[in-house]
């Protein structure tokens, strides 16, 4: 598995318009390596945005996110994703994503 910094995360359900960027805490972005080439990507952020994500959680849609890596002027990348979990940590949330990269110019 690699580990990768997150520096930018913005969610676009499938049936929305509009993309809603999160601002982090922190946050990291693993390649599993498996043979469906899946990424797991962790966002620390600040609990407000709880209900928002639950709702997408529940909803069990997957997600288009745009992610910047390790450096905030790298270009983004996508990833096709669905929420694994939304967890509580002290005053502020922990979502865990799971799937797989995107080219870009499919979209």
């Amino acid at each position: 598995m690699k580990t990768f910094k997150l520096k930018m995360l913005t969610i676009k359900g499938n049936n929305e318009r509009q993309e809603k960027q999160i601002p982090l805490l922190d946050g990291l972005i693993i390649n599993r390596e498996d043979d469906k080439n899946q990424w797991i990507i962790e966002a620390y952020i600040e609990q407000g945005y709880q209900t928002f994500l639950e709702e997408l959680f529940k909803k069990e849609d997957s997600l288009l996110l745009k992610v910047k890596i390790t450096k905030e002027n790298n270009n983004p990348a996508f990833f096709n994703c669905i929420i694994i979990g939304v967890n509580r940590i002290g005053d502020n949330l922990n979502v865990l994503f799971k799937g797989t990269i995107v080219d870009s110019s499919t979209l």
